[in-house]
């Protein structure tokens, strides 16, 4: 018995940056439903894609996770660059990050030396040593606090959300922030 369907045209290249873009949103919605035990072939499968192009894009689920915190990163670097963002825009942004992000959070800590991790640790610093500087300027930001406190701040509350029941996250979240606004305040 011969199947009428044709196959789907293999459109090769040209398909290369819409697959890519498609796996990572797959990532996200995968790894949010099943965890870091979601086999890595059902995010071929969510995005619609063969698991050829999967191991062609992320050989392994680091390399998903890298292109995952690439994207988070760069929101935070544009979303951070307008002049009246706070501390509390910060940690509301990582909030929402993190919430999709949980299961890849444990991956991407992991090992945070490897070379494909360890920029995307660089740029965040980055955001947050200007946001430093800005807050402390505005008077928003205690002269004790480092941008070190607040990177480190910014990791345990992934962590925190990471670890946390789904229905809980909301207050977790809501209790860190209470936190690090009181230690980051002015003395």
């Amino acid at each position: 018995m011969h199947s009428t369907a044709s196959p789907r045209a293999n459109r090769g290249p040209a398909a290369a940056a819409e697959n890519r873009k498609a796996l990572i949103a797959a990532a996200r919605e995968v790894y949010a439903d099943g965890g870091l035990a979601a086999p890595f072939s059902a995010v071929a499968k969510r995005a619609g894609v063969g698991q050829g192009s999967l191991y062609r894009h992320f050989p392994d689920r680091t390399a998903l996770a890298v292109a995952v915190f690439e994207e988070n990163v760069a929101d935070l670097e544009e979303y951070m660059s307008s002049s009246d963002r706070t501390i509390d825009d910060l940690l509301d942004r990582v909030v929402d990050q993190a919430v999709v992000s949980t299961a890849l959070i444990e991956l991407i800590t992991a090992d945070l030396h490897d070379t494909r991790v360890r920029p995307l640790g660089e740029r965040f610093a980055a955001v947050v040593a200007r946001l430093v500087a800005r807050e402390r300027a505005a008077g928003r930001l205690g002269a004790h606090i480092e941008t070190e406190d607040v990177t480190m701040a910014v990791g345990m509350l992934a962590t925190e959300l990471a670890r946390a029941d789904p229905a809980l996250r909301p207050a977790v979240a809501d209790r860190a922030r209470a936190l690090f606004r009181a230690a980051f305040a002015p003395r």
